[in-house]
């Protein structure tokens, strides 16, 4: 009895620890302090945390089940990882509205761009991953932005272009708006954040402006705008 008491650590009873937000370092050391073994059991995507922190325990904490464990048992771990592989659907001639669902459901961010057509209105006539067509099955990382070019049957319906340049990047995007132009891209070299963007100024746009003119609502407009330059009051005026 003796020797079974000691081969079975009877009598030793363990506190688990709470091992949730640790990074894998910082547990496992916790751990073995206590006499504790651990194992990986796998990875839980989070973009909003680094990578190996641990996410799940498989054994809750005693503080919280008022349960004890023996010395040496195994802590089962889930850990945060912030990159995952997706595979990109195939939304060709699909609704725009099932499109856009179809990719907010596996994690994809997307942009809408318009192309007058005759037919296939409102349908998904390409699908772009970083300016290039993407074909389903492709494995990209979840968060990425898919550009959905949807075919617009409005050829003949023209609007004035407004002047973008030397108004705030926030203003103008909602000039374009409110004129009805809908599909913009903006290209900005020295924008590192979104408070970059929002506050940057426009130095120029494709097509340039000139008086009067007139294009298919359908039309891309790229604005060109520089985080550089603050914006000032009248900016915003």
């Amino acid at each position: 009895m003796r020797y079974l008491n000691v081969f079975t650590n009877h009598g030793e009873e363990v506190a688990v620890p709470n091992l949730l937000g640790l990074s894998a370092v910082d547990a496992k050391m916790e751990l073995e302090e206590l006499g504790l073994s651990y194992e990986i059991l796998d990875s839980i995507y989070d973009p909003n945390q680094p990578n190996g922190i641990v996410k799940e325990q498989m054994i809750p904490p005693t503080a919280l089940s008022k349960v004890h464990v023996k010395t040496d048992r195994v802590i089962g771990l889930r850990l945060s990882k912030n990159r995952e592989l997706t595979e990109m659907p195939n939304l060709l001639y699909e609704e725009a509205e099932f499109a856009k669902g179809k990719l907010t459901s596996r994690g994809f961010k997307y942009h809408i761009e318009y192309e007058p057509t005759t037919e296939a209105d409102g349908s998904v006539l390409e699908q772009k991953y970083d300016g290039l067509t993407i074909t389903s099955g492709t494995r990209i990382l979840k968060g990425s932005e898919i550009t959905l070019v949807v075919g617009r049957n409005e050829i003949g319906v023209r609007l004035e272009l407004p002047n973008l340049v030397g108004m705030n990047y926030s203003n103008a995007i909602n000039l374009l708006a409110s004129t009805g132009f809908q599909s913009y891209s903006t290209i900005c070299n020295d924008c590192e954040t979104k408070l970059d963007t929002l506050n940057a100024i426009v130095f120029g746009q494709s097509p340039e402006y000139f008086e009067n003119k007139l294009l298919e609502r359908s039309k891309h407009i790229t604005v060109l705008i520089n985080a550089g330059n603050a914006a000032s009051e009248n900016s915003f005026e």
